[in-house]
């Protein structure tokens, strides 16, 4: 070992007399360098600016004094807080639960907090949850609201990434979605090639995007066979209430019911339950999310998988190159049907 590196070792540097924590200004005089030169390494901006070996004493230095930057003060100088919001129409769910999840970790990684605002099945406005958003935050990601749910936290002027939303009419600065139809597609496939042509479409009665795109990619797949529609509220009662008086129609049954959400297929098999219909044998059901639900009722759902860990890291990811300027990662998140023990071939 060298005696300049033993005499390093030896004589670490301190933090000056008085001080409860260490400075910018300690570390630059440990490392022998001005405190802009410690700013430029530690904000990572020191390449052009100042030499690898002087950078590497600056870091060397701030981990011998256990340095720290005042993330406080350095935020209130650029104007930003380091928060972002994520707005969702309920804290109830376990998909919304994922996003927030997925959200954090990204979030977390990058030196953000969240903090999470529920708007009641995110139809309405939401209600502004600081006394000015603007001051508070430094961007919203709204995921799966309506277009005008977002007026009260002035989401229109602050950089907002939009979830499971129209890309062509969106107030974002970015939009994130499944790729939802081709869910659609794999559920209405899946059921023709079991031999269904009658089908009921237990639709969620809630005004959002992602809903409109199902009936409408839902319609055009099953052109030319018996396609009825009934919506209900997304919750197992109400829709055994829709689903129930939907299949205890006189005339021919439906042999399908292609559900919008998990929620809403368990209402529909205890529909079937009540009219003494078995599924599949009887009539086959499909579901979207592949929620824990979809594994707890017997028989197992036949549903769409929908990441929504990585629904909300996107999300994340999309905002924070938002905030750099920088252009989102583009293109739909895939998804894909799991067949279980709800779908069968119709009864003959």
């Amino acid at each position: 070992m060298s005696a300049v590196h033993q005499s390093r070792r030896k004589s670490r540097p301190t933090v000056a007399r008085g001080s409860t924590r260490p400075t910018s200004r300690d570390v630059a005089q440990a490392a022998g360098v001005s405190q802009a030169a410690v700013s430029l390494v530690l904000g990572d901006k020191w390449r052009g600016r100042v030499s690898e070996t002087t950078a590497q004493r600056v870091r060397e230095a701030a981990h011998a004094l256990g340095y720290r930057p005042n993330l406080a003060a350095r935020n209130l100088r650029l104007g930003r807080t380091r928060t972002v919001l994520l707005v969702v129409p309920a804290l109830t769910t376990e998909f919304f639960a994922g996003v927030y999840t997925g959200a954090t970790r990204v979030a977390a990684e990058h030196g953000f907090g969240v903090v999470l605002y529920p708007s009641p099945e995110g139809i309405g406005p939401a209600r502004d949850p600081f006394a000015s958003a603007q001051a508070a935050l430094d961007g919203v990601i709204a995921s799966s609201m309506a277009a005008d749910a977002l007026t009260a936290i002035r989401g229109d002027q602050l950089p907002l990434v939009m979830l499971d939303s129209d890309p062509d009419g969106s107030l974002g600065a970015a939009t994130v979605n499944l790729d939802i139809a081709d869910g659609v597609r794999q559920v209405a496939d899946h059921l023709l090639a079991q031999g269904h042509r009658r089908f009921l479409h237990l639709a969620a009665d809630v005004a959002s995007w992602t809903f409109e795109v199902r009936a409408r990619e839902l319609a055009a797949r099953l052109a030319g066979t018996e396609l009825g529609t009934v919506r209900a509220p997304i919750s197992i009662e109400g829709a055994r209430t829709a689903a129930e008086a939907a299949l205890g129609r006189p005339g021919p049954r439906p042999t399908a019911v292609v559900c919008d959400d998990d929620q809403l297929a368990a209402g529909a098999y205890k529909a079937a339950r009540r009219l003494g219909l078995r599924v599949p044998e009887d009539i086959s059901v499909t579901g979207v999310d592949d929620l824990a639900l979809a594994t707890a009722i017997d028989p197992e759902l036949t549903t769409v998988r929908l990441d929504a860990e990585l629904f909300g890291e996107r999300g994340m990811r999309a905002l924070l190159a938002v905030l750099k300027g920088e252009a989102p990662e583009a293109g739909d998140i895939p998804v894909h049907l799991v067949v279980r023990g709800s779908t069968a071939p119709p009864p003959a």
